[in-house]
């Protein structure tokens, strides 16, 4: 079938809308309709070059949609199925699933490969095969993806509001939840208050912190990290020296979470995050950082007196299955904001401008509207 899809061509290039072909779904694989998808830092950082993927892909890892066409051996939804996509797709019997981790599946080993999990594509551009961003590719208004890429839902959740759910929800809050397993009464600095720091921000709220600090530049962002999702503290880190206004928040203990989310994990601002912590502070790393970087700026003498600790997590730690439902019933009881995520929302044809706007520091997240469902 045609259909029209957001083209990645070539390193620091703008994304080409045009049509494309797309095959239909192999025997695990799924194809869907989508209605929504959310303009992630990490699909720009394929333009940059910090995520290699080979050239053309279509981009996109956040959305939602209504299946249409199941393979022939597929049993987990049929069509017709609202579902939210997965960007790490959860096979649930390799060791990583088996022991609850289906953030760190085996088959996530092939997100940024280009084609699908058997090797071939189902997108082509002309002749060519072009991949997509973590086997979803979202940035279209209908893909194939893996029948283990995605989360049957309840009809009456929004789209919309679901596609949040397939990376920035889930990567912010668990980083809080999951990762740092954040404890009533504790202190808690989060940099970056965008599509994922927000959720970070909302997630050590939830978990009970004391002191929440939102590390933020641009000021409309600090405004809504306070009023509406938990921040008790913001600092303009051009402003002022942000570890200190940590320290001065925590008297002067330090932070004992700090979670790094910003747009770009640059050296300045790692180190930042780890001299904020105090005695026993967990560290959790969850931004990417450039192409190269190599080492972390912090002492092995801090590691060992103060016994600090630097945790990664990818996709916030969350087991897709269990966690998307669970965050969508959080949302439907009013405790958990997703709506409020949304700055502004965009045509597929506005794609560019979308992330000119998350570039300059203006939106939360930027939506992506595919269709009315």
């Amino acid at each position: 079938m045609k259909t029209r899809a957001a083209v990645l061509h070539g390193q620091n290039e703008q994304f080409k809308v045009q049509e494309v072909d797309l095959a239909p779904p192999g025997p695990h694989e799924v194809r869907v309709r989508l209605a929504a998808t959310g303009l992630c830092h990490s699909d720009y950082h394929l333009v940059t070059g910090d995520l290699p993927m080979p050239y053309p892909v279509i981009g996109g890892h956040e959305g939602a949609g209504v299946v249409e066409e199941i393979g022939a051996e597929v049993a987990s939804v049929e069509p017709g199925d609202h579902v939210v996509l997965s960007f790490i797709p959860a096979c649930g019997h390799c060791r990583s699933c088996a022991a609850g981790h289906s953030n760190l599946c085996d088959l996530g080993a092939n997100i940024l490969a280009g084609p699908q999990l058997d090797g071939t594509y189902r997108f082509h551009v002309g002749a060519q095969g072009a991949g997509q961003m973590c086997l979803l590719g979202t940035f279209a208004e209908h893909t194939v993806v893996p029948d283990v890429s995605v989360v049957k839902i309840d009809r009456s959740v929004p789209l919309r509001t679901a596609a949040l759910i397939g990376c920035g929800v889930p990567t912010g809050y668990g980083a809080a939840v999951n990762k740092a397993k954040v404890r009533p009464g504790e202190s808690v600095v989060v940099w970056g208050a965008g599509g994922i720091g927000m959720n970070a921000i909302q997630g050590a709220a939830t978990s009970g912190a004391r002191v929440v600090v939102a590390v933020e530049p641009d000021e409309a962002k600090r405004k809504l990290a306070y009023e509406v999702f938990g921040a008790t503290h913001v600092v303009d880190p051009s402003a002022v020296d942000p570890v200190d206004a940590v320290r001065e928040a925590t008297w002067n203990r330090g932070a004992d979470v700090s979670i790094a989310t910003p747009g770009v994990l640059t050296e300045a601002i790692l180190a930042q995050a780890l001299q904020a912590l105090g005695k026993g502070g967990r560290a959790v790393l969850v931004a990417v950082p450039p192409a190269g970087a190599d080492h972390l700026p912090i002492s092995p003498f801090d590691v060992v007196m103060f016994e600090r600790q630097v945790l990664g997590t990818v996709y916030g730690s969350s087991n897709p299955f269990s966690d998307i439902p669970q965050l969508i019933d959080l949302y439907q009881s009013g405790k958990l904001k997703l709506d409020e995520l949304v700055t502004n929302t965009y045509s597929l044809d506005q794609i560019n401008e979308g992330y000119a706007d998350m570039l300059a520091g203006r939106n939360i997240r930027g939506l992506v509207v595919l269709s009315d469902d």
